[in-house]
């Protein structure tokens, strides 16, 4: 059975969500307990979500956004770490976690013949499918930083550059015919810096170009928003009887 969401509006939104809590979560456990600690509790977290996400047999909303928001926060912690602690830089782990995802692509695809995310209903494919999204949170971490840092673009033209090249898969899907799993896995990396940017503008302190309104509050205002979404995606009884969206490959 298939154990991955409808790609539809709601999917994209809380996607955007997600992408967001986890910078601003992953921000706030760094700054107030030992980094080493926190990448810890955060890997913790994400297998126990991840062994629910595979013991469960079929596509359940709560579990997989849980284990969506585990990755967004342990992804973030992961590509921060290698910057703050282990002092590589933003455009080496960019390169790293882009050199990481096209690997996890071709073993997928030369394995599976297929990299359908409507075709995920093996536990072999499971894995690929969750190795694709926690690298592609990585590297979005990596890149949205790299900009705003490296590049000193900021958080505000950060959001600007990457909605603009969001606008690639979506107008070469629409309008050239863009293969649709090519447009998809494009549109959802960059849906992670655009998330860390957004957030970041919004909680960080003035004198770095954000708003200060401060991570915990902002992480609070997030998780409520994913609980009323995936509240929606659980009542929402016509998720599993939808004609297949516009990205939805033929296999």
């Amino acid at each position: 059975m298939r154990k991955v969401p409808e790609i539809t509006l709601i999917f994209w939104i809380t996607k955007l969500l997600t992408t967001a809590m986890g910078e601003s979560t992953s921000d706030f456990l760094v700054s107030r307990i030992n980094p080493y600690l926190a990448v810890m509790l955060g890997g913790i977290g994400l297998i126990i979500s991840l062994l629910l996400q595979f013991m469960s047999k079929k596509y359940k909303p709560w579990i997989y956004w849980l284990n969506v928001v585990m990755v967004a926060i342990f992804g973030t912690m992961a590509a921060d770490a290698l910057h703050k602690q282990i002092g590589v830089s933003y455009l080496s782990s960019t390169i790293f976690f882009s050199l990481a995802l096209i690997a996890v692509f071709w073993i997928w695809s030369k394995t599976e013949k297929t990299l359908s995310i409507h075709s995920i209903n093996s536990f072999r494919r499971e894995i690929f499918y969750w190795l694709a999204v926690i690298t592609t949170f990585a590297l979005g971490t990596a890149a949205g930083d790299l900009t705003a840092s490296t590049l000193g673009l900021g958080y505000f033209s950060s959001i600007i550059l990457f909605s603009g090249i969001l606008l690639i898969p979506v107008i070469g899907f629409y309008r050239f015919k863009l293969n649709s799993v090519l447009a998809f896995w494009f549109a959802y990396i960059l849906t992670r810096p655009i998330g860390a940017s957004l957030v970041d503008w919004i909680a960080k302190p003035k004198n770095i170009g954000g708003l200060n309104l401060g991570d915990i509050y902002v992480s609070l205002s997030l998780a409520l928003l994913i609980l009323l979404a995936v509240l929606f995606m659980t009542l929402d009884k016509t998720e599993f009887n939808k004609e297949h969206t516009k990205f939805e490959e033929k296999s």
